[in-house]
């Protein structure tokens, strides 16, 4: 009985240290799964923030694209009134000088036909 009494110690004893072993390992793990649990909330909390970032860039990109567009716009307007100037300015001055041309031909002394 002695030797099933050593046998039975035996099994008892590495029971005893297998159970720790899980338990150690366990306890790793436990250690483990916090910290991936708080660099889960950091990252979280760091996409939070990229998110409201990302929203704001959004928010002032759309406005200048607003203001990129009236500048466009306003600077074609301006451009093609400016185009419409100079045409009528080249019309002013042909006529005028058409006109200068038939006053000077109106104010040059006749010949001897008088």
């Amino acid at each position: 009985m002695t030797q099933q009494g050593a046998a039975l110690q035996t099994y008892n004893n590495e029971l005893v240290k297998c159970i720790e072993e899980l338990c150690s390992k366990r306890d790793e793990l436990n250690h483990q799964i916090q910290q991936e649990e708080e660099e889960k909330v950091r990252l979280q909390h760091d996409i939070r923030v990229l998110t409201e970032k990302l929203s704001r860039v959004n928010e002032s990109l759309a406005h200048r694209l607003t203001a990129r567009a009236t500048f466009d716009r306003t600077i074609a307007e301006t451009e093609a009134a400016y185009m419409k100037i100079l045409e009528s300015s080249q019309t002013l001055l042909s006529v005028l000088k058409k006109e200068a041309g038939n006053l000077s031909k109106a104010t040059e002394p006749r010949g001897k036909d008088h």
